[in-house]
């Protein structure tokens, strides 16, 4: 085999392998390794309260910063499904406490992907996780579905896992994890 097939070969082997690890689409939009946590949840249409809420407690720093973020991002309707204005009342100004505790109890420190919370189950079969807003996460997994429990007994599914940022890690969740 010449040098040049060899290397044809390998560089169609890191197209191949590139393809296949590409970032799944979140919202309609693609979502780019390259970009952080912000850059890419804002081109999400899955998203709009999320990146609302984000604006109005005033992460949106924190969460373009460095990490690493793991952020179990709830989609709409998983805001739409709390009780009639609920997200109105955590929007206010005046509840921008509230509404901080609420996001950050989505956000954990690291980079962990499914792989790495499926290494930490405990003899119990849940990953115990703490939260940037000093709540407590569990991953649970029945097969290949994780599901993430609130210290709140909100139960979600992780309906799009892994989807990598240059700061962290987004998995797609169905609910609003509400802390205690």
């Amino acid at each position: 085999m010449s040098l040049k097939s060899i290397l044809g070969a390998v560089a169609l082997s890191a197209l191949a392998t590139s393809a296949f690890a590409a970032n799944p689409d979140v919202g309609g939009a693609p979502m780019f390794e390259s970009k952080n946590i912000v850059e890419n949840a804002v081109n999400s249409k899955d998203h709009t309260t999320l990146v609302a809420a984000v604006k109005a407690a005033g992460l949106v720093d924190a969460l373009m910063g460095p990490g690493p973020f793991t952020v179990f991002a709830p989609v709409n309707d998983a805001f739409a499904a709390l009780p009639a204005g609920t997200v109105e009342t955590l929007l206010k100004p005046e509840n921008k406490a509230m509404l901080t505790k609420v996001l950050t109890a989505h956000v954990v420190a690291g980079d962990l992907k499914l792989a790495d919370l499926r290494r930490k189950v405990g003899k119990d079969g849940f990953a115990n996780l703490r939260t940037l807003s000093g709540d407590a996460l569990s991953v649970k997994f029945k097969g290949d579905k994780a599901m993430v429990y609130s210290e709140s007994r909100n139960i979600g599914t992780i309906t799009i896992a892994d989807v990598d940022q240059s700061n962290g890690v987004i998995h797609v969740i169905d609910t609003v994890l509400v802390p205690k």
